[in-house]
């Protein structure tokens, strides 16, 4: 089965392919000519992997699945959210949005904060979403070199490390994206076996 994802982000591609069963290929918008940058529009995580996965099928025709995440934090009302990759400007710059968020938390006890990831999926004339989260807590520095975005100030389900501190395997296994991804992985080979 061939399925394309919806992402030109090289570190999420290369975290889900690591997932995926060899029966299961991942095709990237780089492998079909797909150069655009599609605009994510929506006011929740769900809108936006829909407006994403809707793009890709009706252009294309093919299935293909989104995903869209956000880090929750319960001391700014669920900041950043679905503006997560631009908190800090158009830029997407990962330094500059870690920055903001420990700036903002500076006086803050609270740090609690969960991942979330919404997968949608367009196969077969149908639409499935799955989500995936996990909570843990953001750290008052940067700790960690793997991973991208928030890894590492994210430390999850209190296990004394940020996930910029694990491997890739260590960090599929319980992240909010790995989470997501296994529900997607078990829909399709059941889909396959069917």
């Amino acid at each position: 089965m061939k399925i394309i994802i919806a992402s030109n982000n090289k570190n999420k591609v290369q975290e889900i392919q690591n997932q995926v069963p060899k029966s299961i290929q991942i095709v990237t918008l780089e492998e079909i000519g797909c150069t655009e940058d599609i605009a994510e529009t929506g006011t929740t995580l769900e809108e936006n992997a829909i407006i994403k996965a809707n793009y890709i099928t009706e252009k294309y025709g093919l299935p293909c699945f989104a995903d869209d995440t956000g880090l929750e934090i319960d001391a700014l009302n669920g900041e950043p959210g679905v503006y997560s990759a631009r908190y800090a400007g158009e830029d997407k710059n990962a330094d500059k949005n870690m920055d903001l968020v420990l700036e903002k938390l500076s006086n803050s006890t609270n740090r609690k904060a969960q991942f979330k990831t919404v997968i949608a999926l367009n196969i077969n004339s149908e639409q499935h979403l799955f989500t995936g989260i996990v909570e843990g807590e953001i750290r008052n520095e940067k700790t960690g070199t793997n991973g991208f975005g928030y890894d590492p100030i994210f430390e999850p389900e209190n296990l004394g490390k940020t996930f910029a501190e694990m491997s890739l395997e260590e960090k599929n296994k319980l992240s909010h994206r790995g989470r997501a991804v296994a529900q997607l992985i078990n829909f399709l080979i059941n889909l396959e076996n069917k």
